[in-house]
């Protein structure tokens, strides 16, 4: 297996020799950990800003002392963090509702105790490739608004016309402007777009 560059495994149990396992059998695998002894530790950490940059996933018990993993789950929830951390929650054989529930509510998956090794380790490659493409997708999207933000209106009016698939003369005579001034608008949107076609704007416009 290939090591997953600026992957994140969390992980979070109240039993020491769950963590401390886990953590081990994800080293074994090239797989980075961090572990966390209750979910109000982890919720430190969302509440101190966390945000998801790169590839990472939720090991998540569903039952402990104190704030459960369903409630910390809730509270991802809230915060729209379950695409970008996807959560697997660890269960014994009576949380096995409770679990498939929580899938339902947007949890990427369970799995119940005791584990197999290799079966979990291919769902938290799963998630965090899931989660890869997300964050990916997020910065594009944010990447995609910046440029968005640098257009004049006069070039936002010509390229909200070009996008419907206008060709400049009828551009021009919708804006009461010359059919110049719309080839020079449409390159310049082109080039703060960083985009070559009509059609890759529009389908770089769609995906937001």
């Amino acid at each position: 297996m290939q090591p997953m560059l600026d992957a994140t495994v969390f992980i979070v149990d109240d039993d020491a020799s769950v963590r401390d396992a886990l953590a081990w059998l994800l080293r074994s695998r090239r797989l980075y950990s961090e572990t966390y002894d209750s979910a109000e530790a982890f919720e430190r950490k969302l509440e101190a800003g966390f945000a998801p940059n790169h590839a990472c996933c939720l090991l998540l018990d569903v039952r402990m002392p104190g704030m459960s993993g369903l409630a910390l789950f809730d509270k991802l929830v809230e915060r729209k963090l379950q695409s970008d951390l996807p959560v697997i929650f660890l269960t014994g054989h009576a949380d096995v509702p409770t679990a498939v529930a929580a899938v339902k509510r947007g949890a990427f998956d369970f799995c119940e105790k005791p584990f197999s090794d290799n079966a979990l380790v291919d769902r938290i490659e799963q998630a965090l490739a899931q989660s890869g493409r997300n964050v990916q997708a997020r910065h594009e999207q944010a990447a995609v608004r910046t440029r968005l933000q640098d257009l004049t209106e006069r070039e936002r009016d010509v390229m909200r016309l070009v996008v419907e698939g206008l060709p400049n003369k009828l551009i021009a005579d919708q804006l009461d402007i010359s059919v110049r001034t719309v080839e020079v608008h449409r390159s310049r949107v082109f080039d703060k777009m960083e985009v070559k076609s009509a059609v890759e704007l529009a389908n770089l416009l769609r995906n937001l």
